[in-house]
Parts: structure tokens; C-alpha cells; sequence
């Protein structure tokens, strides 16, 4: 297969799979969503729902967060790893958000990332999810599974969401970024893929045994 007839092979497969694509981090608006978002780094998303709860009942506004204590954010949030610099930032872009932005998320790259623990990523995310605008946020387990697929070649995210974003059309990227982690979770983890069970990767690679790259 072409790279091109591989990336509609994917798509195809994966819309016959995952038809719907709930959003995995619980939230309610864009400001739950971009504080769930930043919490995930290095985290599960079912840590992150257990943790949000207790977060949002303390304050789920820019306007409320920003009066909480930095150490009582870090007491909450601290099942999620790295504590100490998610609080600082989820209390430090609460203040932006107030100050600079009328008390709301901006639906803009830039602005997003320039928020204190806002990476490109994050505002993918926060984009595509909360502001319907095309993306295609990128992760390690994306990575992973586009070099699987052959989709690319790419040494980093960065490189990998360029090439994904020329195979698929734009008015999938959304939609394709969330069927893709679902499906590495169910089929294709980071721990390895079993080729025997694999569906992508075996209509892909013929893959018959189990494989761990």
C-alpha cells in the first residue's frame, strides 16, 4: 500500500470501530477542560477524573481558582504527579485568564500557549475539543502507533502531526485523534502489540506474532 491508501485504510477502520468519541477527561466547560488537560500530562486520564471532582467543587471559574491557595491546589491535585509546577500553573493562567482575557479561555493558539503550562498540545486539545476548530493534538501514544501504521517518520510529535495532518482531511483530524487513543488502548498499548489480535497492524503488516515496536 501507498502511504495515502494506508492513512484511508486507518481512518475507515477506525470509523467502523469508534463510530462515537466521547471526550475522555471529564468536564463542563473550556476552563475545566483546559485545567483537566494540563493535569493529564504524565497522568491517566481516569486519574485525572478521579482528582477533578474535588478541584471543581473548590472552584471551576477563573474568577474563583485564582483566590485559592497555591498549596491547597497542590494538596488536591497531587495524585496526578507533578504538583508543585501544575499548581503553580493552574493558579498562575487562572489569573491571566481574568486579567488578559475577560475571565475566559481564548479560542487561539498563541494565546493558549502562552499560558503558564500551556504547551501546543494542551491547546490542541482545548481547540479541537472545546472550540470545534480543526487540530490534530499529538501525544507519545499517537506517535507510537502513526510509526506502527508507517504513517510516518517523524523523530517527534511535531514532525508526526505535520505528516498526519497532510494524510488525513482536515474535517477528521478532531474526530481521528481521539478514535486513535482509543484504539491504542484497547488494541495496540505502549507495552507492545500483539499481532495476533491487532487488526490495524496485522491488515497493515501481516504481522502474525506478537510485537513490541
Amino acid at each position: 500500500m501507498t502511504k495515502p491508501e494506508r492513512a484511508a485504510h486507518v481512518s475507515r477502520r477506525l470509523e467502523e470501530l469508534y463510530p462515537e468519541t466521547p471526550i475522555p477527561l471529564d468536564h463542563t466547560d473550556s476552563f475545566t477542560l483546559l485545567i483537566a488537560v494540563l493535569l493529564s500530562a504524565q497522568c491517566t486520564d481516569v486519574r485525572v477524573n478521579q482528582i477533578t471532582p474535588a478541584l471543581f467543587a473548590r472552584a471551576n471559574t477563573p474568577q474563583a481558582m485564582m483566590k485559592v491557595p497555591e498549596e491547597e491546589i497542590r494538596e488536591i491535585i497531587r495524585p496526578c504527579g507533578l504538583s508543585p509546577q501544575k499548581s503553580s500553573a493552574i493558579s498562575r493562567l487562572s489569573r491571566i485568564l481574568v486579567e488578559e482575557h475577560g475571565g475566559g479561555v481564548p479560542a487561539d493558539f498563541d494565546a493558549l500557549e502562552a499560558l503558564p503550562g500551556v504547551g501546543h498540545k494542551t491547546a490542541s486539545v482545548v481547540m479541537s475539543q472545546a472550540f470545534g476548530v480543526p487540530a490534530f493534538p499529538v501525544d507519545t501514544h499517537i506517535h507510537r502507533l502513526a510509526k506502527r501504521w508507517k504513517l510516518s517518520s517523524g523523530k517527534n510529535v511535531v514532525q508526526t502531526e505535520r505528516d498526519l495532518k497532510k494524510l488525513f482531511p482536515r474535517d477528521r483530524w478532531n474526530k481521528l485523534h481521539l478514535q486513535i487513543i482509543f484504539y491504542g488502548r484497547e488494541y495496540c498499548s505502549a507495552r507492545g502489540c500483539d499481532g495476533t489480535k491487532c487488526p490495524i497492524c496485522r491488515e497493515l503488516s501481516e504481522r502474525k506474532t506478537p510485537a513490541k515496536s
